[in-house]
């Protein structure tokens, strides 16, 4: 039977149940017999000499409280079930409350969630208020033509320059929102260590 470790906070239902079914010195000394072998309730009464009410009583403590288990069930020569009680193999410990791991990445998540709509938002938001950059508009050239009356009538024509295309660029605010988000994530990194850190210490037997 391999040994299980079960963490038990002071005050929970688990540990109140224990204190109940030890909480007599019979059911210690049940405990006692059962940690050399498994045994019958007829073979429990014969060696405490108790009434069988007495020994169901705190038999009934013990099952609720997971110190005991039903080994297992013979039938004796009559057919009637016989249940053999045993200790279980386990190791209880008791730990003040602390956070689980499960419930430290739970509460995270919902804070990584909050970064990242923070940085959607920073993201349609920012170049709607960067008003540094504005379109230059190219210097038209300027060419003078003479009409063939001799010069008289010169004009001045303007001709808009035209320039060409240039490749779409990202708009300047992707690496604010960029840096916000890494930054945010990082916290949340070093939050998340600290957290697991507490939790270890807080469970090491």
């Amino acid at each position: 039977m391999t040994e299980e470790i079960i963490v038990i906070e002071p005050g929970d239902e688990r540990a109140q149940k224990i204190g109940k079914a030890i909480g007599s010195p019979m059911a210690n000394e049940i405990l006692q017999i059962l940690a050399g072998g498994p045994k019958t309730a007829s073979d429990l009464t014969d060696l405490l000499n108790i009434p069988m009410g007495t020994l169901k009583y705190h038999i009934d403590n013990l099952l609720e409280a997971g110190l005991i288990e039903i080994a297992e069930t013979r039938y004796s020569v009559k057919g009637r079930e016989v249940k053999v009680y045993a200790l279980r193999d386990q190791l209880l410990i008791v730990a003040p409350k602390v956070a689980s791991v499960r419930s430290i990445l739970l509460k995270y998540a919902s804070l990584f969630a909050i970064v990242v709509l923070a940085s959607m938002a920073m993201f349609a938001i920012l170049p709607l208020l960067d008003v540094g950059t504005t379109q230059m508009t190219e210097p038209a050239s300027f060419q003078i033509d003479r009409s063939a009356g001799g010069g008289e009538g010169a004009s001045i024509l303007a001709e808009k320059a035209t320039a060409p295309a240039a490749a779409p660029a990202l708009p300047s605010s992707v690496p604010m929102v960029l840096a916000f988000f890494l930054g945010g994530c990082l916290v949340l990194l070093v939050l998340i260590l600290y957290e697991a850190y507490r939790w270890q210490k807080g469970y090491s037997p």
